[in-house]
C-alpha cells in the first residue's frame, strides 16, 4: 500500500466499529523481570518461618553488641516481637551507631530497646 492508496475514512472506520482496545487486560502479561523478582522475593519474606534462637541473658546480650560497637562489626539481632500469626520477624543484620542505658541505634537512626532483643551473633 502506498500513500496514495491510503484512506483516512476506512482507518477511521476500523478503530470506531472493529478494533477493541482489551484496556489494561494487554499488559497484565508484561512484568519486567525485575519486578517478578521483587514479587516473589516478597512473597518469600511472607511465607518464611524464621526459628526463634535461644533467648541470651541481657547481659550476653550487651556485651556482644558492645564488642561490635567498639570494633565497628555488623551483628545479626533476632527481636522478641512475633507477627500476628505468632511467627518471629527477619533477622536485622546491621552496624550499631550508637547506645545508651536501654536501648540501641541502628541504621537509619531506628532505635532497639534491649529488652526487645532475643538472640544476637556477630
Amino acid at each position: 500500500m502506498n500513500n496514495q492508496e491510503f484512506d483516512l475514512a476506512t482507518v477511521k472506520h476500523f478503530f470506531e466499529h472493529d478494533y477493541h482496545d482489551r484496556g489494561m487486560m494487554k499488559w497484565q502479561g508484561f512484568y519486567l523481570s525485575d519486578h517478578t523478582a521483587a514479587l516473589n522475593q516478597q512473597n518469600q519474606q511472607l511465607n518464611a518461618v524464621y526459628v526463634p534462637r535461644p533467648q541470651q541473658s541481657l547481659a550476653e546480650i550487651t556485651q556482644l553488641l558492645a564488642d561490635a560497637y567498639q570494633r565497628q562489626q555488623p551483628v545479626t539481632i533476632q527481636l522478641k516481637t512475633v507477627d500476628q500469626n505468632n511467627r518471629h520477624l527477619p533477622d536485622v543484620t546491621t552496624l550499631i551507631h550508637g547506645y545508651n542505658a536501654n536501648e540501641i541505634v541502628i541504621d537509619a537512626d531506628q532505635f532497639i530497646p534491649l529488652p526487645e532483643i532475643r538472640n544476637v551473633s556477630t
